[in-house]
């Protein structure tokens, strides 16, 4: 399939915990920086646990330049006032996008949430709060198989209709691997009157267990057919690699013949496997011109 070069990607990175963690982002971003994506997200601990590892590596990206960086902004676990004075120094640093996520409660996925007293009371009033400090290009989270905590599919359009009707200039998915699913839940949105773009989340699958676990937990489900494919590959990580490349190219290619024009990549702060995947949809490096 010869693909035009109308492709666009982003890619998402988490800040790092050890030394060891932040020269493997350092690499990754390198590696990643010459494919110029359209922006790179940056994630965020809830209540300000990563603040400044996350400020480090937004400084990172915007330092190697080729690439936009967008800061993730969550709800959880702090007041209006102590994330306004986040928004603020992110700003300061140049930051115009951001991603706005009501976030997981503190106690871990699978609890109920409770907004912070005196906080944001989800990601719909967190956008309506960004807005008020100017032109900001904000993303949002969506969610092809329902957010585990929606009781419907209805609930869960109404929440993204109120995030666009507050500000966000589109929608991120979470990760999935069935197209079919991604373009019903589309189909919904722009039925509800949502017209923002709705980007898919691609996972290249670095650890088959490792994500299905994690997808069990967010209610992401895994095709047998997916399953399969990566039976039996537990200590072959060579072909393992091969396979989850393969099957992300698939994916996105598919999403390409659909009309998707946008993809988000979740990196894992792992480089070969998405950088694999663009090279096979056709992304080609730009050179980055140190001198500039």
């Amino acid at each position: 399939m010869a693909l035009t070069g109308d492709i666009r990607v982003s890619f998402e990175f988490f800040p790092p915990k050890t030394e060891a963690m932040e020269a493997t982002l350092a690499d990754t971003i390198e590696k990643l920086a010459p494919l110029s994506a359209d922006f790179v997200s940056v994630t965020y601990g809830a209540g300000g646990s990563t603040r400044e590892p996350t400020r480090r590596t937004l400084a990172h990206v915007q330092k190697q330049g080729g690439m936009d960086a967008a800061a993730h902004i969550t709800c959880v676990g702090s007041t209006c006032e102590e994330t306004d004075a986040v928004v603020r120094e992110f700003t300061a640093m140049g930051i115009r996008r951001f991603v706005a996520l009501r976030g997981d409660p503190q106690t871990g996925m699978g609890t109920r949430y409770v907004p912070h007293p005196g906080g944001y009371e989800n990601a719909a009033h967190l956008v309506a709060g960004l807005k008020a400090f100017g032109d900001l290009d904000i993303s949002v989270a969506a969610y092809p198989e329902k957010h585990p905590e929606s009781p419907d599919f209805a609930t869960d359009i109404d929440m993204l209709k109120r995030k666009v009707d507050n500000g966000a200039s589109r929608a991120i998915t979470q990760f999935f691997f069935d197209n079919d699913t991604y373009e019903r839940y589309v189909e919904r949105a722009r039925k509800a009157g949502i017209y923002v773009p709705i980007v898919p989340g691609i996972l290249p699958i670095h650890n088959f267990r490792a994500v299905s676990n994690f997808a069990g937990k967010c209610r992401t489900h895994i095709p047998a057919w997916l399953a399969e494919r990566f039976d039996g590959l537990e200590n072959d990580p060579k072909t393992h690699a091969l396979i989850a490349s393969a099957i992300a190219a698939e994916q996105v290619l598919d999403l390409v013949d659909r009309g998707v024009r946008d993809f988000h990549f979740y990196t894992m702060n792992r480089p070969d496997l998405v950088f694999a995947v663009c090279r096979l949809i056709g992304i080609r490096e730009e050179t980055v011109d140190a001198a500039a």
